[in-house]
């Protein structure tokens, strides 16, 4: 992903008002965020834990989503299970249903959805294994790592879709 500047990240959101974007918390370390190792950029607000956003290049254009942890959808702390996005296996807390409201009018009127995705969203480098679940290691897969990327982006590409559907 090439770098990004704050002004560009803030003018990206589609379901969220200009006023919440200027307001958003950008993640921890922006300045030194690892661009060429990211698929998407992706975190979660540090000053309020239940909210996350993804900015992603798509279309030759960058579109930005805020999300919101789903209420009441707690994930058993002895069980796994596997991003919607990059098909890491995670430990029970390690994936979140994190739902969006769609953009347009439809989210103005509600509407959401969601996905159970890494909680912290940096799927890319989970797949690039420059980070650990807490399972200590992704599945072995008969995909090259291109083909993860790719498969990383098509996935993660269908939910915005989903997102941006009627707009």
């Amino acid at each position: 992903m090439r770098a990004l500047g704050e002004k560009e990240i803030r003018a990206s959101f589609v379901n969220c008002s200009k006023g919440e974007a200027r307001r958003l918390t950008l993640p921890a370390e922006f300045t030194g965020t690892p661009w060429s190792d990211l698929d998407f950029l992706g975190w979660r607000d540090p000053k309020a834990p239940d909210r996350g956003y993804v900015v992603a290049e798509r279309d030759d254009a960058l579109v930005g989503i805020a999300l919101r942890a789903a209420t009441g959808a707690r994930r058993s702390l002895l069980k796994s299970s596997i991003c919607s996005v990059c098909v890491t296996p995670q430990a029970g807390s390690g994936i979140a249903l994190l739902v969006a409201p769609r953009a347009g009018e439809a989210g103005r009127q509600g509407n959401t959805v969601g996905l159970y995705v890494c909680a912290d969203l940096a799927c890319s480098l989970y797949v690039r294994g420059k980070k650990q679940s807490a399972l200590a290691r992704r599945m072995e897969e008969n995909l090259t790592p291109q083909e993860q990327h790719e498969r990383t982006l098509r996935n993660l590409h269908g939910f915005l879709n989903q997102v941006l559907a009627g707009v």
